[in-house]
């Protein structure tokens, strides 16, 4: 998912020049962070399965910022593409 933020990220890096200045790599930069922390949460989740309550807390807080950062590209590539951002 960070690959598909970065992508778009290049993408209107080079439309930008046609459709003037906007915020979207902005935002989509952002949204990489929430699936990297998704990340690092998930990772830390599985290295430590004998901590119990690490890992189910890690795996909460991966639950939640995926779903945000999937949430939030959606409004992002909505709002991009009818042109409000």
């Amino acid at each position: 998912m960070i690959g598909v933020c970065v992508t778009l990220i290049g993408l209107v890096k080079i439309l930008e020049a046609r459709i003037g200045p906007s915020r979207v790599d902005e935002y989509a930069a952002v949204v990489s962070t929430l699936f990297l922390v998704s990340a690092i949460a998930s990772y830390i989740s599985m290295r430590h399965p004998e901590r119990h309550s690490l890992s189910t807390r890690c795996e909460i807080i991966a639950d939640q910022f995926f779903l945000g950062g999937l949430i939030a590209m959606t409004a992002i590539t909505l709002f991009f593409a009818y042109e409000v951002i």
